[in-house]
């Protein structure tokens, strides 16, 4: 099965996989389209982008079929402030993103539901949150809204996690940092519709999809086209390139890697990236 994708303004990746560019920061929001279920990766950055992303994947799919998973690349207010627009679905993140988002609040200044939390990592995802979105423009009523709903994930990703999407489409969620920050989550489509093997605690094992079909990877802002990789004060530059060598091993040299700002690229622009940031940060 698959869809007119550009015909509703979304950009087929393979059979089943597609993404959208979103306005504004240029953020990708992923979609794997199985027979029994949905997978978004990641949700906009506010509460209505997320509610636009819902109804263009219903408008997309048809038949009343809607978001029924979500995968959230890493605890910034562009991939996450709309995940209160897909109530039920199922959302996971990277071990320990879950931690930072869970108090919910609004921003600095006396955000909902932190009174009385002295945990620092707490606070700062927080009101990290809020800050960084109104630093960059974003309208600060919304984003306090957007923030004061903020749906955490319910399952962690240590590891490698696959989701059967039905169909023969597998979805395999990979804690691929730290680097960009430390709670980074890729996601693997391995050959379009091919089964895939997964072995390995590491995230290091190369996931084998079916005989010329194309695999897709989903890389958060562990890679980004549209200008330089951001490293902000919750990145972890040493290990950065280290985890773009996790993903280059998990989708092999044919595979489509979706940045988490801008056009897609091939291997052999994130392998340059890798190298870029080494030499940027004095790691090998």
């Amino acid at each position: 099965m698959d869809v007119c994708w550009e015909e509703h303004g979304w950009e087929r990746l393979a059979p089943g996989v597609g993404r959208r560019r979103l306005p504004g920061w240029d953020a990708t929001a992923g979609l794997v389209v199985g027979t029994d279920a949905v997978l978004l990766y990641d949700t906009g950055s506010t509460v209505r982008e997320g509610a636009e992303l819902a109804a263009g994947v219903r408008a997309l799919l048809g038949g009343g079929r809607h978001v029924t998973h979500i995968a959230l690349s890493h605890p910034h207010f562009d991939h996450v402030l709309g995940t209160a627009a897909f109530p039920g679905a199922e959302v996971y993140g990277a071990v320990g993103m879950a931690r930072l988002l869970t108090a919910g609040g609004s921003g600095p200044s006396g955000p909902s539901g932190l009174s009385g939390l002295s945990d620092p990592a707490v606070m700062s995802g927080m009101s990290g949150l809020f800050e960084e979105a109104v630093r960059l423009g974003a309208d600060a009523e919304e984003t306090a809204r957007a923030v004061d709903g903020l749906v955490a994930p319910r399952h962690e990703v240590s590891g490698l996690l696959t989701l059967e999407l039905g169909g023969g489409r597998r979805a395999v969620l990979v804690n691929a940092g730290p680097g960009h920050t430390a709670h980074d989550l890729a996601v693997l489509v391995a050959g379009a519709s091919g089964a895939a093997e997964v072995a390995g605690a590491s995230g290091a094992t190369r996931v084998a999809g079916a005989s010329g079909a194309t695999s897709v990877v989903f890389c958060g802002d562990l890679v980004e086209e549209s200008g330089e990789p951001q490293a902000g004060p919750d990145a972890v530059p040493g290990r950065w390139p280290a985890a773009l060598d996790r993903l280059l091993t998990l989708g092999g040299e044919d595979a489509v890697y979706v940045p988490g700002h801008g056009a897609v690229v091939d291997a052999a622009f994130v392998r340059a990236q890798r190298d870029a940031l080494a030499a940027r940060f004095g790691v090998s």
